[in-house]
């Protein structure tokens, strides 16, 4: 896939960067050109790219999402035409998973709960109403944005409702820890599919846990139809009644026992909003499926809570039994046996007349950097590594996987991708506040929390306020956690932008109507007297700075005020001779006049 860096599709969207792998497709981050805009790209992965099934599986998902628009759904811009490859144009999201949110933060409070989960349901809302089924809700699918937001990705095997195209029954579709008991026993799937797995992401939100865990797919896939998991509130007292009602109301087993639409639960979640105290009007105890000890069930649920075998009845276990019921629970129990019996032989039919899957055998990668592990021989070309979060480490280095799901020498024969977490360090610290700090100051600051931080300047601006060479904005925000080797971004004033004065005629003005119109302009006048004999004192006669000269504001410009003509000097001694001032003219020397 990195032979695509750099490549043009279409002659239009030009790919970056890898920025994620999926079971199908990988995802880069690229520009289009024709509307300059970073957008996301889902490239079919090529060993699946002839399978025409795959492709129209890929092509099903750009109509189904692009039938989409709502805020918490991610928009699908474009869809590849037939050329040499398969792909979808998306939106690129600035943030990361909810898997890898959780991942970082752990439990959730329930206030946060209530705003992720009310965000996927208006998504889904809308997906619905449009006849339009995810069928692979869960946290990696779901992206948190840095305001909060919520929007759901990656319809990958959406299905078409309305045009009755349901799959194939036969196929398990979505994540097994997330997937509905129907989809677990291969049966239709409807929009009550994705209520379900939106209640289990809701589950492990509240409690940090998977309601279902097991040694293999197989195992968990069984525990979402035979047996029920704690409530939330077994786990955490502190989780309100409410919101854990409106959580196993949407993991209810039997579809009429789930919320009917996501419009339902969002009523629910509102009403829980409003007031957390609200009393919803159903009972747990209803919500609870019989599981008997049939030796083909053979799963129990995670002992969590204790280690004996969990039943769960509608009716209260210590509860007498009429014989009628026991009857037919005996018949129930019986048809559920011939059932599981006949699934298993046509199982098996099955799996002879299918050419033998190959098995690989999970390669440790704890230890390296991602980087690193997908260069690993082992790995290359038939694994994928996923980053699922990170947590502080003292004994790995920054960037380090110390932790992989499935664990090192796990055999599988299909979900190649390796779930991984990567060290961000010994220690964490809030993020100080740096908005308004001088450049230097910020940095020094920085470096005083000795975390090895990448401190960079990610651009600089004007700014109308905010003086130049002050930080504007720091990223990550402050408060946030910082882990030893966090790259920090500044965006640093530049100050306001400065617009050029252009310079305008003064001349022939009044001195006072001259001044004002300068100050106007932006320019700070000076006056000097000049002498002319043209105009009348008071008048400006000549400027330093050229009429359409362009000048930065607050420039000084030079005004020639006339005086007026220039005064004469006084000529009233002999001869015409000028005489000083206060000095008197002398008498004149020419001898008396001659009277002859």
């Amino acid at each position: 896939m990195e032979n695509y860096i750099g490549k043009l599709l279409d002659n239009r969207y030009e790919i970056q960067e890898v920025i994620g792998t999926g079971g199908m497709a990988v995802v880069f981050k690229a520009q289009c050109h024709l509307l300059n805009r970073p957008v996301a790209i889902k490239v079919l992965k090529s060993d699946l790219a002839d399978d025409a099934d795959f492709r129209r599986r890929f092509h099903d998902e750009a109509q189904a999402v692009a039938q989409l628009s709502h805020p918490n759904i991610v928009a699908v811009y474009d869809v590849s035409r037939g050329g040499e490859m398969e792909y979808l144009v998306m939106e690129l999201i600035d943030g990361i998973t909810l898997k890898q949110y959780m991942a970082r933060r752990g439990k959730l409070n329930w206030q946060e709960c209530l705003h992720f989960i009310t965000q996927v349901m208006k998504g889904l809302s809308h997906a619905h109403s449009r006849g339009i089924v995810h069928r692979d809700i869960k946290p990696h699918n779901i992206m948190i944005l840095r305001d909060g937001s919520v929007k759901v990705a990656d319809f990958g095997i959406a299905c078409l409702v309305a045009n009755g195209q349901d799959g194939d029954g036969q196929e398990t579709l979505g994540s097994v820890h997330y997937i509905s008991p129907e989809q677990a026993k291969g049966e239709r799937t409807d929009e009550r599919s994705d209520i379900y797995s939106a209640g289990v992401v809701l589950y492990e939100m509240l409690t940090d846990r998977l309601p279902f865990e097991g040694e293999t797919p197989v195992s968990v896939a069984i525990q979402h139809f035979s047996a029920v998991p704690l409530r939330p509130r077994e786990i955490d007292p502190e989780i309100p009644e409410a919101l854990e009602k409106i959580c196993m109301k949407a993991m209810a087993p039997g579809l009429d026992q789930r919320y009917g639409s996501a419009d339902e639960m969002l009523r629910d979640l509102e009403e829980f909003r409003k007031n957390p105290e609200v009393e919803l009007a159903y009972d747990l105890s209803e919500l609870r499926v019989q599981v008997t000890d049939e030796p083909t069930q053979n799963i129990k649920a995670k002992e969590l809570h204790s280690t004996a075998e969990r039943r769960y009845r509608y009716e209260d276990e210590d509860a007498p039994m009429a014989g009628w019921k026991k009857l037919l629970l005996a018949l129930a129990v019986l048809a559920v046996g011939i059932g599981m019996v006949y699934g298993l032989y046509q199982f098996i039919l099955a799996s002879f007349a299918r050419e033998p899957v190959p098995e690989y055998i999970v390669p440790d990668v704890m230890g390296h950097t991602i980087e690193e592990a997908m260069a690993l021989p082992e790995v290359a070309g038939v694994f994928t590594i996923e980053e699922v979060g990170g947590r502080p480490s003292e004994e790995y280095p920054v960037g380090v996987i110390l932790e992989q799901d499935p664990k090192a020498e796990t055999v599988r024969k299909s979900d190649l991708t390796i779930s991984v977490v990567v060290s961000q360090g010994g220690k964490s610290v809030a993020m100080p506040p740096l908005a308004g700090v001088p450049w230097d100051v910020a940095e020094q600051i920085l470096k005083n929390l000795k975390m090895d931080l990448n401190i960079v300047i990610q651009e600089e601006r004007y700014h109308d306020t905010m003086e130049a060479g002050k930080v504007i904005i720091a990223t990550p925000l402050e408060n946030e956690l910082l882990y030893r080797g966090d790259t920090v971004s500044l965006v640093i004033s530049k100050g306001p932008k400065i617009v050029p004065v252009t310079v305008i005629a003064f001349t022939t003005k009044e001195k006072d109507e001259a001044a004002e119109m300068a100050r106007k302009l932006g320019l700070e006048p000076v006056f000097e007297d000049q002498a002319d004999e043209e105009y009348p004192a008071g008048v400006v006669v000549a400027q330093s700075l050229a009429p359409g000269d362009s000048v930065s504001p607050g420039s000084k410009i030079i005004l020639y005020v006339s005086t007026g003509p220039e005064t004469p000097p006084e000529t009233d001694g002999p001869g015409g001779e000028p005489v000083e001032p206060g000095e008197p003219a002398e008498p004149d020397s020419g001898g008396a006049q001659d009277d002859g």
